[in-house]
């Protein structure tokens, strides 16, 4: 073992000995696995812990219960099944550089987190347009931003989110068999969700940079005309101005929701996109790191939350005490 480099491999082996075609395995360092796992666990208990947080705070109180939260809500529920779905397999897979899980649980993995993946993007989209009635349109927001609409964006996010990941994994779009072989990704122990170039770049494109210029774009329109709110407010403090405060506190608060997520996807989208063109040469050992910094984005969304939103922090502090009397 040489301690001085522990990121390493110490050798390298197969992840089934007793089969021909099994994939070469790469065994990393203790050195380096044993804080990775630790890491890992901590990142996913987070994950987990921080978004059932507030999928309860926010259903333990009636008031808290709006077109808005109810997105907020359902991403939370991604992000909690990203967690406690996707990310242990894939923590496995990514410090034993195998797959032991077999094939159909393979793509069944793979779909899932394609799926909570757009699922995300499209919530952001569908916040990104409540927020611009909110703000731009505040005498239409309670017309048109109604449960039902919240409901219907949920149902549409979740619906295209799951047809679009598993169509993606389970159809044939996938690159030819001959680069197949050539990648090993048929022999048993490997799970690479790699595509021909066509699906991975439109993929990429369709499915998240053009949402994200959307949202980006509805963003900007946002704050233009909050900042003339930001004037009308400072003239003329009614109540009805009040409200206003709230929705452009809440705008913020989403809008650096949306920047932490655009911080941690990119990296992994551009990989997405660049992998196809260049033959599927991009190191396994890339795609691992942003893919985690994608993961990461997971835990982020509750800390926000909890950072800028008084009135998380005043229900989770009620939530939190009825739940220690309780004990």
């Amino acid at each position: 073992m040489n301690l001085s480099q522990p990121w390493r491999a110490e050798s390298f082996g197969l992840c089934f000995a007793s089969l021909n075609d099994s994939c070469i395995k790469t065994v990393y360092s203790p050195v380096l696995r044993a804080p990775l796992y630790l890491l890992f666990t901590v990142t996913i208990i987070l994950i987990v812990f921080g978004n059932l947080w507030v999928i309860c705070t926010i259903f333990s109180f009636q008031q808290l219960q709006t077109p808005t939260n109810y997105l907020i809500v359902s991403m939370a529920v991604s992000d909690l099944l990203l967690g406690s779905f996707v990310m242990p397999p894939s923590m496995i897979r990514s410090l034993e550089t195998c797959w032991y899980f077999g094939d159909f649980f393979c793509k069944f993995h793979s779909g899932t987190d394609f799926t909570l993946c757009n699922a995300s993007v499209l919530h952001l989209t569908f916040i990104s347009i409540d927020r611009y009635y909110a703000v731009c349109q505040p005498f239409q927001y309670h017309r048109r931003m109604t449960t039902r609409v919240s409901i219907f964006m949920i149902l549409v996010s979740w619906g295209f989110s799951a047809f679009i990941g598993f169509g993606i994994i389970f159809s044939e779009l996938k690159i030819e068999r001959k680069r197949t072989e050539e990648l090993h990704v048929a022999c048993k122990g490997g799970c690479l969700a790699l595509h021909g170039r066509e699906i991975g770049v439109t993929y990429s494109i369709v499915f998240y940079f053009l949402p994200m210029f959307i949202i980006v774009s509805i963003y900007s329109r946002i704050f233009v005309i909050a900042l003339r709110h930001v004037r009308v407010i400072n003239n003329y403090p009614t109540s009805s101005s009040s409200v206003s405060k709230k929705d452009l506190k809440a705008t913020k608060t989403l809008a650096i929701v949306i920047g932490v997520f655009m911080s941690c996807w990119t990296p992994y989208f551009m990989c997405n996109i660049i992998d196809p063109i260049v033959n599927h040469t991009i190191p396994a050992l890339l795609y691992e790191v942003v893919m985690w910094v994608a993961y990461l984005n997971a835990v982020f969304n509750p800390l926000i939350y909890a950072f800028f939103h008084s009135w998380f922090r005043e229900k989770s502090k009620i939530l939190f005490e009825k739940l220690y009397k309780l004990c």
